[in-house]
């Protein structure tokens, strides 16, 4: 009877405690609110200046949410359009992508095939100046985005400056509902091997990478496949399990979701049989591969069931959830965790222990765990998906990314439309020595610099050293250094040529074939392509990749390699 009265007492004791924890949490949410709402009555009744309400309560949303994590964001009445695209890959207009050109005009980047904008006759490299008779020469890229949208159907007038064209031209688009794809190219790329770039993962997305399999093996004989998720940011979860479905059996577990609210935990399996369960499968990766990308190439790896190849992924492991707050805003926050089929979950940056500057960091690699596969290989959590072969690809070249950040080569590309009615099939097209020497020349003409980090550290150095009374005694090694660090057009132009070339075609075969033009281009010296193709056609190494390691190679270490 004692112990019993013992426990009771205890439990009501722990109860009682929670509850006055509970209690004084709810009376600090209470009295901060109340804090913040009288505060803002302060400012607008006193403040010598009038405030722009929704401005001001806008910063202190953003301003509290930028201490969690970046996915976790407010969404106003006026974006809901844009975050419905990213669930959907669907909205009205005109069916083009616009950016900011190098005089910070806005301008048509690229118009999606059989869309209206590239119907009516818009081109990339066009100069948007008026929009239904509005100058738009000074709007942000996001006000132009949001005037050319609208109700299917309507016809928006379009006043565009074409380098070339001595007068300016007017195009009248009908706007209609754009279906973005989430399967922008298939194809066979060598034998038997059959190839999908899946770059998205929305509603509509099993439904695209469904066909694309049926018909390189029904119609194209293909034995083998490719899944490429490099570049693809991830999407709706749903839409990766199914894709995962379609490699492995029903009832296989691909992803689970853990969080604060355990009703909201999940366990999501694979619901059909699958039609290529046995096909062989490499999926290609890198670091811009994350979130919905990473559930299918991570549950594919610890299902033992496709060879990953490329670089680690982002690691993103958290998941989204939209909740409605009212005046049709929307909060799209973190509730949980998601982990894939080992149990391991890949994000790779913790959000929560933050350093002294209030910057995230990396999880160290000495704190992630080891996981195992199906079969038993070693797998590792907290750092996104590691490929069980890693291709190293060069660097690209300080003066490439400004190339491309300057809009060089895509003004270069839009004098070489110009200049060329039409171009070969992608597969015959080739960027010529004669044109890159033309293109250099162009390069000149644009009053192009660009800036160097090594010149920056340089600079620092010599200060630091003149300061500490070093740089008399260094002053020809400076000097050295200098002369070989200061930026040079005329070697680096030639030094990166083959990267520099590589930019130049995949923006030039854009204008003539489009996007699906660009992926072929891009797929000519691909080194994740030709690894993945090497071991598709080698089925002892693809074997031995997914088997259980051999008892003196079990160990702690990671199965990856380095190609």
């Amino acid at each position: 009877m004692r112990k019993i009265l013992a426990v009771g007492f205890c439990l009501l004791f722990g109860t009682g405690i929670l509850c006055a924890q509970e209690n004084d949490r709810n009376f600090e949410i209470s009295k901060n609110l109340s804090v913040f709402n009288s505060l803002y009555k302060e400012l607008e009744m006193f403040y010598v200046d009038t405030l722009d309400t929704e401005k001001t309560i806008r910063s202190g949303i953003d301003g509290m949410l930028r201490g969690l994590d970046p996915y976790t964001v407010y969404i106003s009445d006026e974006e809901t359009n844009d975050f419905k695209f990213q669930t959907t890959g669907e909205y009205a207009g005109v069916g083009a992508i616009i950016t900011l050109g190098r005089d910070k005009r806005v301008v048509i980047s690229e118009p999606y095939e059989g869309m209206p904008a590239q119907k009516s006759g818009l081109k990339a490299g066009d100069v948007i100046l008026e929009i239904d008779g509005e100058n738009v020469t000074t709007k942000t890229v996001s006000e132009v985005s949001n005037m050319l949208k609208g109700t299917p159907n309507t016809t928006v007038k379009i006043k565009v400056e074409r380098p070339g064209e001595k007068k300016d031209l007017t195009f009248n688009v009908k706007r209609e509902n754009i279906q973005i794809t989430s399967v922008p190219y298939y194809g066979m790329v060598t034998g038997d091997i059959g190839y999908i770039n899946l770059s998205s993962f929305t509603e509509n997305t099993a439904g695209e990478v469904r066909q694309a399999i049926r018909d390189l093996i029904t119609n194209h004989n293909a034995g083998k496949l490719i899944l490429d998720v490099r570049n693809n940011p991830g999407g709706v979860m749903d839409a990766a399990v199914q894709t995962v479905n379609f490699f492995v059996p029903k009832g296989k577990e691909v992803v689970s979701t853990k969080g604060k609210v355990r009703q909201w935990n999940r366990v999501y399996n694979t619901m059909f049989e699958p039609i290529a369960e046995n096909i062989p499968l490499v999926v290609l990766v890198n670091n811009n591969s994350a979130s919905a990308s990473e559930i299918v190439a991570g549950a594919l790896q610890d299902l033992d069931r496709a060879v990953i190849v490329g670089s680690r992924t982002y690691g993103k492991g958290l998941v989204q959830s939209a909740r409605e707050v009212g005046y049709n805003g929307i909060l799209k926050l973190t509730i949980s965790k998601y982990y894939i089929p080992s149990g391991r979950c890949i994000q790779a940056i913790d959000y929560t222990h933050r350093n002294e500057s209030g910057s995230a960091d990396y999880i160290p690699d000495s704190l992630t765990n080891e996981f195992f596969t199906a079969n038993g290989r070693v797998v590792r959590d907290g750092r996104g998906i590691s490929p069980d072969f890693t291709v190293e690809n060069e660097k690209p070249g300080n003066i490439t990314y400004y190339l491309v950040m300057e809009n060089i080569i895509f003004d270069y590309a839009t004098e070489y439309v110009n200049q060329h009615k039409a171009i070969p099939p992608v597969e015959d097209f080739r960027f010529t020595d004669e044109d890159y020497e033309g293109f250099k020349a162009f390069v000149k003409t644009k009053d192009f610099t660009y800036d160097r980090q090594t010149e920056k550290v340089l600079k620092t150095l010599r200060e630091v050293a003149e300061f500490e009374g070093y740089l008399d005694s260094a002053s020809e090694e400076f000097a050295a250094l200098e002369s070989k660090l200061n930026p040079d057009l005329d070697r680096d132009l030639e030094k990166f040529k083959t990267e520099i070339e590589q930019l130049i075609s995949l923006e030039i075969v854009k204008r003539y074939y489009y996007q699906k033009g660009e992926i072929i281009e891009g797929l000519k010296d691909d080194n994740d392509l030709k690894k993945a193709i090497e071991v598709l056609n080698d089925p002892e190494l693809y074997t031995k990749t997914l088997s259980t390691p051999v008892a003196e190679n079990n160990t702690s270490e990671p199965t990856a390699r380095t190609e």
